[in-house]
């Protein structure tokens, strides 16, 4: 043996099986990354939140496959909130002050978002929205953002391609008729309808909310219809809004424009359900499968989203809120890689000054934390046949007439209850 002593030699053997029976203690892993939230796992909302909860989950396991975010695997923390805004405020001070989280998201929907803030604020958290509307013009929270592409005046921005395509006909609608729920969301976007329709110079013949647990729409549409309007909007939750359609054939309702702030309409229960209905009926949405809105990576999300959902018992389609909430996760994902820290300030300010990109295009946010531009879309059902789920998968059912910058059919008038 060149170089050694045979005692060196044995000291060295030695050396090594002590080394390979007691083996370096290795480094303790870094506790994980806590994201916190409530969600409507259950209640009128549920619909909508068990979706987001299974988009979130996709992103979560997509980042501890690639180790996870700042060298720390990622945990989702979170309590169903039932749809109940009552429940909100314990579950984000548990949340905060039990289980410590490092950051907090919001749940599903302008209310739980709302009973959320007080806490949020308190503890000076980032807060990333998922569909809220004008609730920073309440708050003027400086670390909030909203992933629902309202823009800056959410209120009137609900309405105003309904509006717009309203007064681009000929001859132009002269009256509208409004209604929607008495609750939070309803109430912001009438406001704003009321704004628009004096903006374009539409005289109101009807105005009126119903309780939150109406049951009998009828009741709401006959006088609808008694008043003869040539646009009907209504600003409506998910429930609702397959009601007031329904009712709309049972009393026979006709309109150049029917619809509107439809919330439910872009879930696949609704649409299975009311099908044929909703022939000419606008709503407006966020995202649908025509080719003005194949954004880069969208595909391979609904993908991943439409097989696991059956299994999660979740909306089929995921073309209203995963496509946002999972953008919400990569925008919190973007903004802590490059701050390079948790620290709710800093990533607050990297937000506000930065352009996202997302699986719904390109995201910036005004000083409110709305969308910079907005971009809601009007869109009307056509050619809807049958009960088929698989149809919405397709271009040509969702037209998107408005905006101008992503059109991609022509309104069709008008909606015409009388028969189906």
């Amino acid at each position: 043996m060149s170089g050694i002593t045979r005692r060196e030699s044995t000291a060295l053997i030695g050396s090594a099986l002590l080394s390979s029976t007691f083996p370096v203690r290795a480094q303790p892993a870094q506790p994980p990354i806590k994201i916190g939230f409530s969600m409507a796992l259950s209640g009128g909302l549920a619909g909508g939140g068990k979706a987001a909860l299974l988009t979130y989950q996709i992103w979560a396991e997509e980042m501890n496959a690639k180790g996870g975010l700042l060298g720390r695997k990622v945990e989702l923390v979170y309590y169903d909130d039932q749809s109940s805004p009552a429940t909100v405020p314990a579950i984000y001070s548990k949340l905060l002050d039990i289980d410590k989280v490092d950051l907090v998201i919001s749940g599903y929907a302008t209310v739980p978002t709302a009973a959320a803030m007080p806490t949020v604020i308190q503890h000076k958290k980032l807060f990333l929205s998922l569909f809220a509307l004008a609730l920073n013009d309440q708050f003027k929270y400086d670390r909030y953002f909203q992933l629902q592409p309202n823009g800056p005046v959410a209120k009137t921005e609900i309405s105003r391609g309904f509006y717009e395509v309203a007064s681009a006909m000929t001859p132009k609608p002269t009256t509208i008729a409004l209604t929607g729920a008495d609750a939070e969301y309803s109430q912001l976007a009438l406001e704003g309808a009321r704004e628009n329709a004096k903006k374009y110079g539409i005289k109101i013949v009807y105005d009126r909310t119903y309780p939150s647990n109406t049951v009998d729409f009828a009741s709401i549409m006959r006088p609808i219809k008694a008043a003869s309007p040539d646009l009907i909007y209504l600003a409506s939750y998910p429930p609702d809004s397959a009601g007031l359609v329904r009712a709309a054939y049972d009393v026979g309702v006709t309109a150049k424009l029917f619809g509107g702030g439809t919330i439910g309409l872009q879930f696949a229960t609704f649409k299975t359900q009311l099908n044929t209905m909703l022939n000419n009926v606008v709503s407006y949405d966020l995202y649908v499968p025509e080719p003005t809105m194949n954004f880069p990576g969208i595909e391979k999300l609904l993908g991943l989203y439409r097989d696991r959902a059956k299994a999660a018992g979740v909306d089929p389609l995921g073309i209203y809120i995963p496509p946002f909430a999972y953008a919400e996760m990569q925008i919190l994902e973007q903004a802590i890689k490059a701050v390079g820290s948790l620290d709710d300030g800093k990533l607050a300010a990297y937000i506000h000054k930065e352009t996202f990109k997302t699986v719904v295009g390109d995201i910036s946010f005004s000083p409110e934390g709305e969308w910079a531009k907005p971009r809601i879309l009007l869109v009307q059902y056509q050619n809807i046949v049958g009960a088929d789920v698989e149809q919405f998968k397709q271009a040509g059912k969702q037209v998107i007439i408005y905006p101008p910058e992503l059109k991609s059919g022509t309104v069709k008038t008008p909606f015409d209850a009388t028969h189906r």
